[in-house]
């Protein structure tokens, strides 16, 4: 069911129809049982109405025969009311304590309603359930049995759910056209929402307003417009990020050509040497930059990231030291007990995170100098911190340092701006953070701090 509406529209509906089934069994239950209660009540009041009304067995015969010339002889009719479902269905017999019929109604069998001398009791007579109340005078010889048939009490019962029935199945339809119509109405500010949305260009990304709203409707919202500001976000980002790439890229292309220029000009051997040095080097820093820039482009483009398994620290950074050793005169120190620690992260992320520490500790540091990294729990974390005996950072720039393409005062001639960027980004995405501190024996330590859970 793909509808919001319909489903709903069968939710109430259903709902509806379940508590109208029980209230109507409800009601059939509690009524039948107070029925039973004033029926048998009524019965009992006849039985001690008649029995009151006996004088005698001989003057009750005399009276009946002359009440029955009486009736015969006059001329008044007594018009009675006819009731074809309930007609007679009190009836009521008299019979003397040795078995002898006195007198009986209409309605009554010719055989005993009960046996009993007292109180209630149900007799099954010719196929019929009779409930029957039993009064003895004992003082005149006789004794009164009233009796209802049952058929004709259960048909009043029925007659009474009936009645309740018949105007449930006459509102139930009306009341299915007035729950769909409400649930429309309720859900017309999802189709307002959803055509404003419809209506917005692809560049409008300011807020919805949240004026006037439902409580329903207010948290979405407040989702979309954190959704608008995140791409909001990430688009301005995009834009800056074009922006600063083209232009960091331009200038080393620029010095390309005009060192190829030159040494293509020159017939001076050692000018000639000196430009084509300048093009290596200038092309080791534009691959250097590309490798940056598809290595943010990468982070970010990775909204969060699971452990992918566990990985050793000190090989990482052993591996790491391997692949940087070659370019430069600057010794790598990993301290043993990185080689004890394992951590349960991204192990690109964490690479990607290294490589870039490790790289500008060498680049920062003198030739014959020693990187060292080293490992130490501090607070229920894990530090592992890789230092240099470079110039440091200056407390005024330590704020920007992680900006996109920010070059401090000690940059160097290989660097972009974007190492500490990719780094503090790699790590907000396994949870654990970048911290930097000036040494007081100089140089940097860059420090990677995980929390405990991801220490194996």
């Amino acid at each position: 069911m793909r509808s919001l509406r319909t489903r709903l529209f069968a939710i109430l509906l259903l709902t509806t129809g379940l508590l109208w089934l029980s209230a109507t069994v409800w009601i059939f239950l509690s009524t039948r049982a107070e029925v039973e209660r004033v029926l048998d009540a009524r019965l009992m009041e006849a039985a001690r109405m008649v029995n009151s009304l006996i004088v005698s067995p001989d003057i009750m015969k005399e009276e009946a025969d002359t009440d029955a010339n009486r009736l015969a002889q006059s001329a008044i009719k007594i018009p009675l009311l006819e009731h074809p479902h309930y007609d007679r269905q009190l009836s009521c017999q008299i019979w003397s304590l040795d078995g002898t019929l006195i007198g009986k109604s209409d309605s009554a069998p010719e055989t005993t309603l009960a046996p009993h001398a007292m109180g209630f009791s149900e007799t099954v007579i010719n196929g019929e359930t009779w409930r029957v109340f039993a009064v003895e005078n004992a003082s005149l010889g006789v004794r009164v049995l009233v009796g209802d048939n049952l058929r004709i009490r259960d048909r009043l019962v029925n007659d009474l759910v009936k009645g309740l029935l018949l105007p449930a199945l006459l509102i139930i339809p009306l009341l299915a056209v007035l729950i769909w119509l409400s649930v429309g109405r309720g859900l017309a500010p999802l189709r307002k929402l959803a055509g404003d949305l419809a209506a917005r260009e692809a560049s409008d990304l300011h807020a919805i307003e949240d004026v006037g709203t439902t409580r329903e409707i207010s948290p979405v919202l407040k989702s979309l417009n954190g959704l608008f500001a995140r791409v909001a976000g990430a688009r301005e980002r995009e834009q800056n990020f074009i922006a600063f790439a083209a232009h960091e890229l331009r200038t080393p292309l620029a010095g390309l050509k005009t060192q190829a220029q030159v040494a293509l000009a020159s017939d001076d051997g050692e000018i000639r040497e000196k430009a084509l040095g300048q093009i290596v080097a200038g092309v080791d820093r534009t691959g250097k930059l590309v490798r940056q820039l598809l290595d943010i482009a990468s982070v970010e483009a990775t909204e969060s990231t699971k452990p992918a398994g566990t990985f050793n620290v000190g090989d990482i950074l052993s591996g790491l030291r391997t692949e940087l050793g070659g370019h430069h005169r600057v010794d790598v120190a990993i301290d043993a007990r990185l080689f004890d620690i394992k951590i349960g992260m991204d192990p690109d992320l964490f690479r990607l995170a290294a490589r870039n520490l490790l790289e500008n500790a060498i680049n920062h540091s003198p030739s014959g100098a020693t990187v060292s990294c080293s490992g130490e729990k501090e607070a229920g974390r894990l530090v592992i911190a890789i230092n240099d005996t470079g110039p440091g950072i200056p407390d005024e720039e330590m704020p920007h340092v992680t900006e996109r393409f920010f070059r401090g005062r000690f940059k160097t001639s290989v660097g972009s701006g974007l190492g500490l960027s990719i780094v503090e980004r790699a790590l907000d995405r396994t949870g654990a953070e970048l911290e930097l501190r000036n040494r007081e024996s100089g140089g940097l330590s860059a420090r990677i701090v995980l929390p405990q859970g991801l220490v194996q």
